[in-house]
């Protein structure tokens, strides 16, 4: 498994964005508000993340007090990394594509109110994509000493 590129998940965001923004511009007074919760529930996911890639590293490199991984659990959250950040970019382009949609109209109360969540569901997710990285970036086996010398 290769390391997942930030430029990739760019392109996702940019081109989910455009296309939420594209499809969402006509139907917008016909579809249902976009709830608070996600915003909570991305962050949370996005801790839990972050939190398993310090413990996973800190196993990996064998500190003191911390049991050995076994290598699949270490293959299963370097897939569940890959995979949140993926996921974590295509949320980011929906909620960037609600958001462009609403920032001309911020004068109304009820658009006012979806740009102000689409845009905090949004860095929420780009939290989630960074702690995504993170835990895959914590699954790679350290290089031995020889190996470092080489490169």
């Amino acid at each position: 498994m290769k390391p997942t590129h930030p430029g990739r998940l760019v392109g996702i965001v940019v081109a989910v964005a455009l296309l939420t923004w594209a499809v969402i511009r006509p139907i917008y007074s016909d579809l249902p508000l976009l709830p608070w919760t996600a915003i909570p529930t991305v962050l949370l996911l996005a801790i839990g993340e972050g939190y398993s890639a310090w413990a996973t590293k800190a196993r990996i490199a064998r500190k003191p007090d911390t049991k050995p991984v076994e290598p699949l659990a270490v293959a299963r959250l370097a897939a569940l990394g890959k995979a949140s950040a993926y996921a974590g970019a295509a949320f980011a382009g929906l909620f960037a594509g609600f958001a462009l949609n609403t920032v001309q109209l911020l004068d109304r109360e009820t658009p006012r109110r979806e740009f102000i969540l689409a845009t905090g569901s949004f860095v929420a997710c780009v939290v989630l994509i960074c702690a995504a990285l993170y835990l895959e970036h914590a699954c790679r086996i350290p290089k031995e000493p020889d190996e470092r010398k080489r490169d």
